[in-house]
């Protein structure tokens, strides 16, 4: 190993005194930066909205948590704990002792209702945007669901389009991204994103939607691009753990994201092994997160 010269050893001093100096936080979240961050969602975790979310992602060994935003049903809106003041500072306070950040806030109530019909979308969709401000998430889920499937009901193009636009309104006023989960392949994405004309509305993409689907995931990548994509579930269907599927080549995929210049969150959503109980909590998303970092972080 090659000695240090006076300047150099000064220098390296000097940064590693600089950085002990750093306030404990902060220096640990700067050892711990990485260009892809790993995330669960409290809701696959069996936490949805509880404080024990925090430590039980931090047992897992992810770095972040995609929080739901609660039910839905026939509510004006959702079921929202995190306007709680005194939940929101305990949840907060859980966040910073584990060292675990809020990837994203999402809306999966919309995967059973419409966001094409119920009228009162813009209080729903406003108060996941507060919720994303008061949580320090940039990234809130919108998935289009069974009601919206552009596919199945193309007539409901032209109110969701109506809809999206409203949205990116607001998102760009609350500084969050709205990602969007669709029926739609990636041309079919690119075009209505064309459509909605919202930088503050783009495409929350899911491994899981073109494998099952028979389209190649690295063209559907490529296709969209990464300013296109704000956030991706790095997942497939139930079955087996990341590291066992056959149809998802992971170290493959990062390739592709690396030639993209992509970077942000894969949340850890599903593939689940079929032959444990899915309260089996750590040892699924603890063994896929495992090997999410392996591939993207090691």
């Amino acid at each position: 190993m090659k000695a240090l010269n006076r300047r150099e050893f000064i220098a390296a001093s000097v940064l590693g005194t600089a950085a002990l100096m750093l306030p404990k936080s902060t220096w640990a979240f700067a050892r711990k930066e990485q260009r892809y961050k790993v995330a669960v969602i409290d809701l696959m975790i069996l936490k949805r909205q509880k404080l024990g979310a925090v430590k039980l992602t931090s047992e897992i060994g992810a770095d972040g948590l995609e929080v739901d935003m609660g039910g839905l049903g026939d509510r004006d809106t959702f079921d929202n704990k995190f306007f709680d003041e005194a939940f929101r500072t305990n949840y907060i306070n859980e966040l910073k002792q584990y060292n675990i950040q809020v990837a994203s806030v999402a809306m999966t109530g919309f995967y059973a209702q419409s966001f094409a019909t119920r009228p009162t979308y813009q209080q729903m969709v406003g108060d996941c945007l507060k919720t994303c401000q008061l949580l320090g998430a940039k990234v809130a889920f919108l998935p289009l669901g069974v009601q919206g499937d552009l596919v199945k009901n193309p007539e409901l193009r032209p109110a969701i389009v109506e809809r999206l636009k409203e949205v990116g309104k607001m998102a760009k006023k609350a500084g969050v991204v709205v990602g969007i989960e669709t029926a739609l392949d990636a041309r079919g994405e690119v075009e209505l994103l064309k459509e909605i004309g919202s930088k503050n509305i783009q495409v929350y993409f899911n491994f899981s939607e073109p494998l099952k689907e028979g389209r190649d995931l690295m063209e559907e990548m490529r296709i969209l691009g990464k300013k296109r994509i704000c956030q991706i579930h790095c997942t497939d269907e139930d079955g087996v753990w990341l590291e066992n599927n056959t149809r998802l080549d992971m170290p493959k995929v990062k390739e592709e994201l690396d030639r993209m210049g992509w970077k942000g969150w894969l949340v850890i959503e599903r593939s689940r092994d079929a032959n444990l109980s899915p309260r089996m909590v750590k040892e699924n998303f603890g063994a896929n997160t495992r090997y999410v970092k392996s591939i993207f972080q090691g």
